[in-house]
């Protein structure tokens, strides 16, 4: 039996290697493929200490409205479109659900505290409407709650332990579409077209300086593409020898943004490094390969969804209690690059005006906020 079937898209930016969208795709006469902004990340708050911030930064923002224009554009090509509303998922999402006689709701698993409360009351007020709701995992190479699962109800604390457990992920999904089920009568909401970062409340932007790393689908597949073309890089990288001073080559993949956006499937990276393993005999191994890099990502979105207030340190039962010493000025010359520490504050600096830095860097730099100098600053 044929229903409508909404995708509702908020991390797994993508076509290659969706499960959601797959699963809307098998029964659907009509798809509707959804995004909501959601105001608690898009729109600026001016009660913040910093005026016009929000839980994002503007580098993050930017990326994720050209991620959003990419799989705008990607669909179009297969005869669809991205739908985009604005407001309180919950509100929205449900609305719709009724509005456009939805039978099957599609979206990917998510691990973080806001999501699964966000996403257990879109399943509550669906399931009491009768409306089906697959939420396949693929934001991550395994279920977190399966590891838990095998470690007798506990998340692994070691990274060790969690590779014992892991095993092999499942394959990436290979169907490659060449159309997309239509999209049926658009009745009862307000569509938006995806908007402009100026267009979103934050003032005068001209003069910030933005991240060289583009965003989308299409640039995560070009950008792991130029990755593996050094199939003796692959082979040999070894994450402590890595060069956190290379600005502008950084000395490593850069396409966490992309698997964090879901830009990049974990599971085809995952698939292609090892491709990249069997043509070339000898290669490192986790943790410090690239496969190992992946891995560590596991590790910690298992420790963080089986963990209460992962978040924070106070309730947060794996977190060490430490009586800090709360210094306004100090936390500020950290955050704004002006430590006296050259290194310090040009990689501080580098993530203002990027969004992004190396990762033997971000230990340099919460190593010196936690454990080091900042005090004698």
């Amino acid at each position: 039996m044929e229903y409508n079937a909404m995708v509702w898209f908020r991390k797994g930016l993508r076509i290659h290697d969706n499960p959601a969208l797959d699963l809307a795709c098998r029964r659907s006469k009509h798809l509707f493929p959804v995004f909501v902004l959601d105001p608690r990340y898009l729109d600026p708050d001016p009660s913040a200490f910093s005026p016009g911030s929000t839980r994002s930064g503007l580098n993050r923002i930017r990326f994720l409205l050209e991620s959003l224009s990419d799989l705008d554009s990607s669909l179009r090509k297969l005869g669809s479109r991205l739908l985009v509303l604005r407001g309180d998922p919950v509100r929205v999402v449900s609305q719709i659900l009724m509005d456009w006689n939805i039978g099957t709701l599609c979206f990917e698993f998510d691990t973080e505290p806001y999501s699964q409360v966000r996403d257990n009351q879109v399943k509550d007020f669906a399931s009491k409407c009768g409306i089906q709701v697959f939420s396949p995992i693929s934001h991550t190479l395994f279920s977190p709650a399966d590891i838990i699962k095998k470690n007798g109800g506990k998340p692994p604390l070691t990274y060790q332990a969690f590779v014992k457990l892991a095993g092999q992920p499942p394959p990436p999904l290979t169907e490659a579409y060449t159309c997309l089920p239509p999209v049926g009568d658009l009745r009862g909401c307000e569509l938006l077209d995806i908007p402009q970062i100026d267009e979103l409340g934050y003032g005068d932007i001209s003069q910030e300086e933005f991240s060289p790393i583009r965003g989308g689908e299409s640039e995560a597949l070009k950008r792991l593409e130029e990755s593996l073309k050094n199939k003796e890089w692959v082979a040999k990288f070894e994450k402590p020898k890595g060069d956190p001073s290379a600005f502008l080559k950084p000395a490593t993949t850069l396409l966490s943004p992309y698997l964090k956006f879901g830009c990049l499937s974990s599971r085809y990276f995952y698939q292609c490094i090892q491709n990249v393993y069997k043509n070339v005999g000898k290669h490192t191994f986790p943790p410090v390969s690239l496969v190992g890099q992946l891995l560590w990502r596991e590790f910690f979105y298992t420790v963080a969804f089986g963990t209460p207030n992962f978040d924070q340190m106070k309730g947060n039962k794996i977190c060490k209690q430490i009586p800090w010493n709360d210094n306004e000025g100090l936390l500020i010359a950290w955050r704004e690059g002006q430590t006296g520490y050259p290194w310090i504050d040009a990689i501080m600096i580098q993530l203002k005006k990027w969004g992004w830095m190396h990762h033997l860097a971000r230990h340099s730099v919460a190593c010196f906020l936690t454990r080091g100098d900042l005090v004698w600053v």
